[in-house]
This record gives structure tokens, sequence and C-alpha cells, in this order.
């Protein structure tokens, strides 16, 4: 049984989520505030992690960001009222991994749990990057331990947030592969978002900017009308 942990201070909504998720056989633990939900999370090993932005105490990315801390791979779900791509990108920067507009259908939120859920493994890579036994992803000089969620460039250490190194071993599970928007959107954040949101622009430019030190050693690069493709400089 899936355990769920749900941040949330509105009691109708608790309500509501935990009622329907429990009747799908999912174990529902509550947290009104921040600071309880943060502790919870420290001291239990969940599955997900649903978190509402708008708490009493403090802020819902905080928490995220809190959580972050100790924990990289949880997924974490955002419920928010602000649906701007602003707002959006600011959540997904804090640490989460998909977010949900209030308000919401039942059965969406079960998709997104879902999706979140079964989004944890990766396929083997093709000829172009190398990946030995113990997972480690070798392009150009770039280098990713799958086990130990390191990565590097020419010896030099780089940290990536949750999202960014989800995006990378996607492009490194599909190299010299045009990419589109659409495509990356599902496998990274596992949903489908309108057309218009330019989440995977910003994320790839976070991105970029990590992992490129020069202009002509650049790895991910953008194929215009298409998408984006990772190939060696």
């Amino acid at each position: 049984m899936k355990k769920i942990i749900l941040i949330e201070d509105e009691s109708s909504v608790v309500s509501f989520i935990k009622k329907g998720l429990q009747e799908l056989d999912y174990n529902i633990s509550v947290a009104f505030d921040g600071k309880t939900g943060i502790k919870m999370a420290e001291d239990n090993d969940f599955d997900l992690i649903i978190l509402d932005i708008m708490l009493p105490d403090i802020n819902g990315l905080e928490v995220c960001k809190e959580i972050r801390k100790n924990n990289k791979t949880v997924p974490i779900l955002f419920l928010t009222a602000l649906d701007s791509s602003e707002n959006i990108v600011l959540g997904l920067e804090s640490g989460g991994d998909d977010y949900l507009v209030k308000p919401f259908k039942f059965i969406e939120l079960v998709a997104r749990i879902k999706s979140l859920l079964r989004r944890s493994s990766h396929s083997n890579g093709s000829d172009t990057v190398e990946i030995n036994d113990e997972n480690i992803y070798q392009f150009s000089d770039l280098k990713v331990n799958d086990y130990t969620k390191k990565v590097s460039r020419s010896g030099n250490d780089i940290s990536l947030t949750s999202t960014e190194y989800k995006l990378l071993l996607y492009f490194l599970n599909n190299p010299e592969k045009v990419i589109s928007r659409a495509e990356i959107l599902e496998a990274v954040w596992g949903v489908n978002y309108e057309l218009g949101t330019n989440v995977v622009d910003v994320y790839v430019n976070y991105l970029r900017k990590k992992l490129d030190s020069q202009d002509d050693d650049k790895l991910i690069h953008t194929v215009i009308g298409m998408g984006y493709v990772l190939k060696k400089p």
C-alpha cells in the first residue's frame, strides 16, 4: 500500500482528498501546517507528498525546500490556486515535481498521483551514451552516477535540482534524438501541460547554464520549431 502525506490546512479539502484516496487503498497521513509536515516527512518514508502552497505558518514552497534538503527523490505534488506560468515555474524550481490548480477534479488528482508514482525508472540508453553496471552515464566529458545522483563535467561537480536531474537523465537516455517539448513534458513531469507553458524552455536554460562553461561546449542544442537534442560539441 502506497503511503502518501497530505500537507493541507483546509479541512474540507483534506476530507475530500483523504476519503477518496483511502477508497483507492492509499495510506493517507495528514499535516495541517508546514512545520508538522516537514517533521512527518523527515520521520517517515512516504511514497508521495501532496503539498498545498498557501499554508498558515510556512509557505509551501519553503516547506518543499526543507524536505528536499534530506530527501531528493520523493515525488512532491503541489496544490495551488495560483495558475500563472511564473508561479508554476517557481513551484517546480523549489523542488516540486508537478502541480494541480484548485479547484480540481478528483479523477485528475488520481491521474497525477499515479503518474508520479510510476515515473521512477528509466530505460537504458543507446550506443552513444555509455552506461556501466553501476548505472554511471558517460557522454562526452559529462558523467552522471544514477546511484549517488552525482553529476560532473570535466571533473567539476555540478549541483542540480531534482527536476533538472530528471531532465538531464531523459536527454541521456535519448542522445542524438530531437525531442519535442511535448515529449519532454510527458517524460519529466508526467502530464501534458498547455502548450503555452514555457516550463521546458525555462528548465533547459537552467540546465544549460550549469552544464556549459563555454559556448563551444554546449551539449543541449535547440532545433528551431522542433525541440532540443543532446549531442557532443
